[in-house]
């Protein structure tokens, strides 16, 4: 992707996120300069992520990511301090956020507003593999729902489903553009995600101009 691509996406993505009463916090707004004076944000992982699955095509295969707070793995381990993070996100009418799973992570997926959320979902075989056969159990707003496998399901606003380790999915914007929260355990996006097919987790960058926000893979 483009620095200037980039740039753009933030830019509309800041907007949508506000026309729903929703505001990011200070850091966000952080000129490059400031923001690496901030030794905390970097650590954890907090801020802007804006990544094409290093597939070149934003608009068919992407996600835009704004991750608010993130704990500590060592509180996980231990069972006790901060075991959660936060995200919002955006997914554009039928952009898609390929099928993958997480190894620690247990996530709520929330539809904050906008159109519908869908997600294709599997269960995983023994190993935690993916299982073309495999149905996948999973709670809706409380309620312990099991789909049969690469069904689809689309939260209406308000709606949320609670994804556990071992869960596969893949999500897109049905109808239109979507605002999505997601709250979790913590969240380490270098290590805790296995997708199906051979792909990036974040973008490759050409620098054809500066960066109006630094993203957390250029930490």
């Amino acid at each position: 992707m483009k620095r200037s691509e980039i740039n753009e996406i933030m830019a509309a993505a800041d907007g949508f996120i506000r026309s729903f009463g929703y505001i990011l916090p200070p850091f966000a707004y952080l000129p490059p300069e400031q923001l690496r004076r901030h030794a905390g944000v970097m650590r954890a992982g907090l801020g802007w992520d804006i990544t094409d699955y290093g597939q070149g095509d934003f608009a068919r295969l992407g996600l835009f990511l704004f991750t608010l707070r993130n704990g500590r793995l060592a509180d996980l381990q231990r069972g006790g301090g901060m075991c959660y993070a936060e995200k919002i996100m955006i997914s554009r009418r039928d952009q898609i956020s390929p099928m993958h799973r997480h190894t620690i992570k247990a996530e709520d997926i929330i539809n904050r507003g906008g159109a519908g959320l869908a997600l294709e979902l599997y269960g995983s075989d023994a190993s935690g593999g993916f299982d073309p056969t495999a149905p996948c159990r999973v709670r809706m707003d409380g309620v312990d729902r099991t789909f049969a496998p690469g069904e689809v399901v689309v939260l209406d606003p308000g709606q949320s489903i609670t994804l556990m380790p071992g869960d596969w999915h893949a999500f897109w914007g049905e109808g239109g553009d979507v605002l999505i929260g997601e709250v979790s355990t913590i969240n380490n996006d270098k290590t805790d995600n296995t997708f199906r097919d051979p792909i990036g987790r974040f973008a490759q960058i050409k620098e054809d101009a500066a960066p109006l926000h630094l993203l957390v893979s250029d930490y």
